[in-house]
């Protein structure tokens, strides 16, 4: 489970950075039928995108860490969940988006909980060899 929370935090931090920086250069056309938003929503994206890169550094920055700590893991990805909830909000008061923003929901939504569950496992690796060495002396 330590290698798969490795790997998915990786897989995470260097997707955010990269859709990030998507949305930095591209703007609205970076957004599926924001395309005539205007200057103020193009803006507000950018910008965004510019926090995205930031929240897949701290990703990253959370799989460099040996063991990954797993209160990063679950504050990082209880922002992640955040986000779901917020398109979960959007589709209340506004209505069905466009597909791919269905599709990013359910990424938000699932992908957390697979977090919770594994943010804690190099630590659990760690906390069983100390306790094996304390053990064995």
């Amino acid at each position: 489970m330590a290698r798969v929370l490795r790997l998915l935090t990786q897989v995470m931090g260097w997707s955010c950075v990269m859709i990030g920086l998507f949305h930095v250069a591209l703007g609205n056309a970076a957004i599926p039928g924001a395309g005539s938003a205007g200057s103020t929503v193009d803006s507000w994206g950018r910008f965004m995108g510019a926090s995205f890169v930031g929240y897949g550094l701290a990703w990253l920055w959370a799989a460099r860490q040996r063991p990954i700590p797993a209160r990063a893991v679950r504050w990082l990805a209880g922002v992640f969940l955040l986000g779901g909830v917020g398109r979960l909000l959007s589709l209340a008061v506004h209505g069905r988006p466009q597909w791919f923003q269905i599709a990013l929901a359910l990424i938000e939504l699932a992908l957390p909980p697979v977090f919770f569950w594994l943010a804690d496992a190099e630590e659990r690796i760690l906390r069983c060899d100390v306790e094996a060495a304390a053990a064995a002396r």
